[in-house]
């Protein structure tokens, strides 16, 4: 099985439930297991910031299926939330990012993997590192060094 990990995330239609509720799902899928996953954290927008703060968190599933595969579920669970992609980071009730799949790394029009900015937001490394101390970004070394090279993003761990 590879190890995977999903950056999840959700600032409409109740965040907190939107966030679980994808949890849940993503320890429904075939030929998966729900491995861990992070406390939930809540963060300030980037990018396009007239918009509602985010709840954010990351999970560890082990796979068979492969990087693809595995991106076709996420992006079934995102629809049955109601996902839009009206503009670049535009408001949203679901993203699940494929952040990491193994050691792999895959350059496709679809998939980009490592996620090409995890290494530059705090609301990712936080809970990546929460369930995985030691990992390591292909391309840009520890997770903990690239977060420790990170200021000025407010990340808060909810209780």
């Amino acid at each position: 099985m590879t190890p995977a990990y999903i950056g999840i995330g959700s600032n409409l239609d109740d965040p907190r439930a939107q966030v679980e509720r994808a949890l849940a799902e993503l320890g429904e899928i075939a030929r998966s297991r729900l491995a861990a996953r992070s406390s939930l954290y809540v963060s300030a927008p980037l990018g396009y910031e007239a918009q509602p703060q985010f709840v954010n968190a990351v999970a560890r599933l082990d796979t068979d299926l492969d990087a693809f595969e595995l991106l076709s579920e996420l992006q079934g669970i995102e629809g049955r939330h109601g996902r839009r992609r009206s503009f670049a980071n535009a408001p949203r009730t679901l993203d699940l990012d494929l952040l990491l799949f193994g050691e792999q790394r895959i350059a496709a029009p679809q998939l980009l993997v490592p996620h090409p900015r995890m290494h530059e937001r705090t609301f990712v490394l936080r809970p990546l590192l929460e369930i995985a101390p030691n990992v390591k970004i292909p391309g840009h070394g520890s997770a903990a060094a690239c977060a420790a090279a990170l200021s000025g993003q407010k990340v808060e761990r909810l209780g």
